[in-house]
């Protein structure tokens, strides 16, 4: 931009060896998380990463996709190598034998195809991870490497309440995690709901699944009485294109749902609940499969398609609710399979954000606290008083096995993405755009004109002369992210960024 030229290093090239194999009721995100908190304390900023191993080779997770959550510039990422198994999930998501074939000759001409045994290779550095050493988790309450095993999960919390900022605590009494905060007030609703939607009960399971529906069922979230607390979860949410582009832990999402329906199982209403796939393949397969009605019953009805939630798009709590939560400065949650929990990405009146598994966040909803360790406590009492546990919602693999085929649809693929290019639908060709190749900053209440665009120049006058009397526009310390200095969601007035 300003005519210097830019040096950099060629990055080092990380290797992590998996081995061993992940054990029952452990996800493809648990396994994320895992990975993120061994990146992080290794320091791979600026630096790619491979995976590689024995292990790797039978193995399939959206683990490059997920290299945001490691990372924090854009110059490292995780390299998973084409290998034979990846024709079957081309094939079974539409792709014609020419695109595949397409694929694997890329990769052999790139030296890329097969997965390097141990030893094969001589990486800048090596790590290992043992899968079975992966355990359920969730990662937070505000940075994506600060890994907790869901039986922590309680007691982590509970310390960092009291724990100064500067320890990454939230700095508050310890005697006000046994306080709840009366809330007064009217109704809110559900994320996605037209405004002008009756208020009223969803419809019975039964109905939904006989209907085959891609509905969002009108759902009371009568905050009058409800009474409030430090941990609770007010924002619940499946959402991420990274996480909602793999099959499995989205089916394990739908069977937890439809295991804690029929065990009698609810969502408190005043919790704000949501699924926001990154495809609409996804309600086509939960559909087909008779699990999204359940999803919906418990409030995880479809909002929408792409980013919401997790980038501070799911909109605002109730402003009773609101008011509790800034009068009386408490640290309430949201629990959500994204890929980012920086403090007040999500919303601005949430302290803590926990990343977890979509099945994790249908438990986290129904438990309605972080302040309740699921691995000694119920989830809750079921329709015949008695207590229900996780384990006792909780898909096995052969359950979520069972059902993938229904996700991976060459037919349902072809059908769906070929709407895009033939009939991408009225709402789509109702959005304008700007022709040429100068964008003409239009008006716009979310782009606005940046000033160093007055009088630019494709000549920059700066490079006939060097750069002179330069200064830092801004120098932060660690864990200081754009979330911090201007959230992609709402900004709340008294924030840094708002005052900035």
């Amino acid at each position: 931009m300003l005519g210097q030229p830019v040096y950099f290093l060629t990055p080092d090239v990380v290797g992590v060896h998996l081995k061993g194999k992940l054990r029952e009721g452990v996800t493809a995100t648990d396994l994320v998380l895992t990975i993120t908190e061994m990146l992080r304390k290794a320091k791979v900023v600026g630096k790619f990463v491979e995976f590689f191993g024995e292990e790797r080779r039978r193995w399939r997770c959206p683990t490059a996709r997920r290299s945001p959550t490691w990372r924090r510039v854009r110059r490292d990422d995780g390299l998973l190598p084409g290998r034979r198994k990846d024709d079957r999930l081309l094939r079974g998501t539409g792709r014609t034998p020419d695109e595949i074939a397409a694929f694997e000759a890329y990769f052999r001409a790139q030296g890329l195809f097969g997965v390097p045994k141990a030893g094969a290779i001589d990486y800048s550095q090596t790590l290992t991870l043992d899968l079975a050493t992966v355990a359920p988790s969730l990662a937070g309450p505000k940075r994506p490497q600060d890994r907790i095993e869901i039986g922590h999960v309680k007691k982590q919390f509970a310390s960092l309440f009291s724990k100064p900022v500067s320890e990454n605590g939230f700095n508050q009494p310890a005697a006000r995690l046994k306080q709840r905060f009366p809330v007064s007030g009217g109704h809110g609703r559900t994320e996605g709901q037209s405004p002008d939607a009756p208020i009223g009960a969803a419809r019975d399971v039964e109905e939904m699944a006989a209907n085959r529906p891609m509905v969002k069922p009108a759902r009371e979230v009568d905050v009058h009485e409800v009474a409030i607390a430090d941990g609770d979860v007010l924002i619940a949410a499946i959402t991420s294109c990274t996480n909602t582009s793999n099959p499995s832990v989205l089916l394990a999402a739908g069977l937890l749902a439809k295991k804690a329906v029929e065990r009698g199982l609810t969502v408190k209403k005043h919790i704000k609940t949501s699924l926001a796939p990154g495809s609409r393949i996804v309600t086509e397969y939960l559909t087909k499969t008779g699990l999204l009605p359940y999803l919906e019953r418990l409030g995880f009805s479809v909002a929408a398609y792409g980013c919401t939630t997790c980038i501070g798009n799911a909109g605002d709590l109730a402003p009773e609710i609101n008011e509790v939560i800034t009068k009386n400065d408490l640290v309430c949650a949201a629990v959500l399979s994204g890929n980012r929990n920086f403090e007040a990405r999500i919303h601005p009146n949430l302290k803590a954000n926990f990343l977890a598994s979509p099945p994790l966040v249908v438990a986290y909803a129904i438990a309605g606290t972080v302040l309740k360790d699921l691995m000694t406590e119920p989830l809750g009492k079921g329709k015949d008083g008695k207590d229900v546990w996780i384990g006792d919602v909780w898909p096995s693999s052969e359950e979520v096995h069972a059902l993938m085929k229904s996700a991976l649809d060459p037919v349902a693929f072809e059908a769906n993405y070929s709407k895009v290019k033939s009939d991408p639908g009225e709402l789509w060709k109702k959005v304008g755009s700007v022709a040429g190749q100068v964008y003409t900053w239009p008006k716009s209440t979310y782009i606005a004109k940046p000033p160093f665009f007055d009088g630019f120049t494709m000549k920059p006058k700066v490079a006939e002369m060097g750069v002179r009397a330069a200064r830092a526009l801004g120098i932060f310390g660690d864990s200081i992210t754009t979330d911090h200095i201007s959230p992609a969601g709402s900004i709340k007035d008294t924030s840094p960024p708002a005052s900035g």
